[in-house]
């Protein structure tokens, strides 16, 4: 499991490639596992956090496998997004696929699902362990500010026999623009009227209470030295970090974390692919027995048109393919076969 060390290294090293070609050298060794005379075509992205634990094991064996180097900057799906919209990178990476707006502004740009994995409720309650019930009205109420002690009633009666402090509730958001975020208030906004009309759906929100920090490590951080807090973090940081993570109430009424088997269910649930393949894995239906209701997807954002086509092509397709062997120990769920073949025929239309 990759460490915060690790990621914070892979953050910074594609942060500050943004403005060169690319982080470190590219090898100039044969290729392997389906090069297409793209060696030494460095490819610099930009984006989701989530994603940045899977991305960090695509750049290591993409690399081994062509020579080939890819620099990634792990600042957030709204980052991403702006990223590419400007053509300042060659990829963007967002949890959240474009608005109307965003893709008017960036009518080039394809999203391409390419990682399937969850936003997780996280929580540092002194004296209460791993696996916390909330359901999702009762969720929307604590970032709305409506509870605001774990003692609460509402708390309590989903959680039977567990001792709850009257610790104060510190909700912790993301202060930059967040696939996450986007996860999470997509979600809230299907669960409570209240919050979809005083909130909303969106990368960046304004928050009612809390406090926010930037990216999955800022939120890791505070919610760590605050007792009391409840936060929303990528899978892979949940997991990493050992943080107790909340057993949330899907539509068919099972308390669930996540999982693969709970990810993948959230995926099967969705039975048909919008031509531009955008698509909400949040509150699956009650059919959906073992679905975690805050499953999503990761898309990768391309140019339709790129002097670094075949570099991109070759990239992506190595990362729906072999690329997925990496996600089962990082909590990334496998894509199913719709998605792929989705992707295949999307990943055609990036040309020179």
């Amino acid at each position: 499991m990759i460490s915060r060390k690790s990621i914070l290294a892979v953050a910074c090293c594609g942060v500050l490639a943004l403005g060169v070609a690319a982080c470190g050298s590219s090898s100039s060794s044969s290729t392997s596992g389906g090069s297409s005379g793209t060696a030494n075509t460095p490819l610099t992205g930009a984006g989701s956090t989530l994603i940045a634990p899977l991305m960090s094991k695509w750049q290591s064996d993409y690399s081994s496998r062509t020579g080939n180097t890819v620099t990634y900057g792990a600042i957030g799906s709204g980052g991403g997004i702006e990223q590419i919209t400007a053509g300042t990178v060659d990829f963007g990476a967002s949890d959240a696929p474009l608005t109307p707006d965003q893709q008017k502004a960036a009518a080039d740009v394809l999203m391409i699902p390419w990682a399937l994995s969850s936003t997780d409720p996280v929580y540092n309650i002194n004296g209460v362990s791993d696996g916390l019930r909330l359901d999702g009205p009762t969720l929307a109420n604590i970032f709305l500010g409506n509870i605001t002690a774990w003692n609460d009633p509402a708390i309590a009666k989903l959680n039977p026999g567990v001792t709850l402090p009257s610790t104060k509730i510190t909700p912790v958001y993301r202060s930059d623009g967040s696939g996450d975020t986007y996860i999470l208030t997509d979600y809230l906004s299907k669960v409570s009227s209240e919050w979809k009309s005083k909130v909303g759906v969106g990368t960046e929100v304004k928050f009612p209470t809390g406090v926010g920090g930037k990216g999955n490590d800022g939120v890791s951080a505070v919610l760590s030295k605050t007792d009391g807090a409840i936060a929303y973090v990528g899978a892979a940081y949940a997991a990493s970090n050992g943080f107790n993570q909340v057993a949330v109430e899907n539509a068919a009424g099972k308390f669930l974390q996540p999982t693969l088997g709970t990810i993948s269910a959230a995926a099967a649930a969705v039975k048909t692919i919008p031509s531009n393949n955008a698509v909400s894995l949040t509150d699956p239906p009650k059919s959906a027995t073992n679905a975690y209701p805050l499953a999503s997807y990761t898309y990768v954002l391309a140019p339709s048109t790129s002097d670094k086509a075949d570099s991109l092509k070759e990239f992506i397709t190595y990362a729906i393919g072999p690329g997925q062997s990496f996600g089962p120990s990082l909590l990334f769920a496998k894509l199913p076969s719709q998605i792929i073949s989705a992707d295949k025929a999307t990943i055609a239309k990036i040309g020179g």
